[in-house]
């Protein structure tokens, strides 16, 4: 497990920011790290990062314990937090340099900012000074300084906040690759980032873990008590042919060649509906879950845990 959170509690005074949260995250998972303002994302991060330290509870971080006082887990970790402080005063690749000597990378230090300025696309940037930079650009030094020291957790505070829609696909891409060998956690408020590039979802409200599954698990769960498959063939067919699939409530044409299947199986019913088309010997055009936007999953698990 490259991160274990067991039972952290957080308190600030009176107040519990993070109140008994336990998950795990294993390599190679993208996870989107959710909640409303104040909800206690940002906190449990800087708990991981070793930032804070918890009022109880233990975090592991490739099984090292972050309470662990000789051995440096944060030698693991790669963090960009969500204000992304930086010397706005000195140029990209004399910054990128300068951080690889704090990290004692020593002679292999300026070949892996080189590496690192191909990977986020500052080329052209890196003899500019950070103060001269768009915002997208300085998210991307931001994340190339996480990434100096080969970190196996990666942790993303709202890296694509306040970017432009072009930024913000860029952003996104150079997650989806990064976390194809590492684990992200990635926070973010934007649910469509959700969609896109995590493949597991966790949600906090008031610190306390409200959901933990796989994306489409979280969606499937809480789209209430009937899920609704769009079908398209290529052939003209009778409604009733779709009756005969188990756990078919409701079928209703929405175009010639197009219906909607309604079912109360809690479990993704596409794979059976594909089978049976299969056998028939339909072809299938479209087939795709009709359900809730990431938007309505995550106002109802935070209204309702409010």
């Amino acid at each position: 497990m490259s991160i274990e959170v067991k039972h952290i509690t957080k308190k600030f005074g009176e107040q519990k920011a993070l109140n008994d949260v336990t998950f795990n995250i294993p390599s190679g998972q993208v996870v989107g790290f959710l909640g409303p303002n104040g909800a206690g994302k940002s906190t449990m991060m800087k708990v991981i990062t070793g930032f804070i330290k918890p009022t109880s509870g233990e975090v592991m971080i490739n099984g090292i314990s972050t309470n662990n006082p000789r051995i440096d887990f944060r030698k693991s970790i790669g963090y960009l937090p969500e204000n992304n402080p930086l010397y706005t005063d000195m140029f990209v690749k004399e910054y990128l340099c300068f951080v690889a000597k704090v990290y004692g990378l020593g002679e292999i230090g300026p070949k892996r900012v080189k590496e690192l300025i191909e990977l986020t696309g500052i080329n052209h940037e890196q003899n500019k000074k950070i103060g001269q930079l768009s915002r997208g650009y300085r998210q991307r030094v931001g994340l190339a300084q996480a990434l100096l020291n080969r970190p196996s957790v990666l942790i993303l505070d709202e890296p694509t906040s306040g970017l432009d829609p072009n930024q913000i696909v860029e952003i996104r891409q150079l997650i989806a690759n990064v976390g194809k060998e590492k684990t992200v956690m990635l926070s973010t408020h934007i649910m469509q980032e959700v969609e896109a590039i995590c493949s597991r979802v966790i949600i906090i409200n008031n610190g306390i873990l409200v959901a933990d599954d796989t994306t489409s698990k979280v969606m499937l769960h809480n789209m209430g008590s009937v899920q609704d498959i769009l079908i398209e063939l290529a052939d003209e067919v009778n409604d009733d042919v779709f009756r005969a699939i188990p756990n078919i409530l409701k079928v209703t044409r929405v175009e010639r060649k197009t219906w909607l299947l309604s079912s109360k199986s809690e479990d993704d019913i596409r794979p059976e509906v594909f089978r049976f088309c299969v056998d028939k010997g339909y072809t299938i055009l479209t087939l795709k879950q009709k359900s809730k936007q990431m938007e309505e999953v995550f106002q109802t698990l935070t209204q309702i845990n409010s």
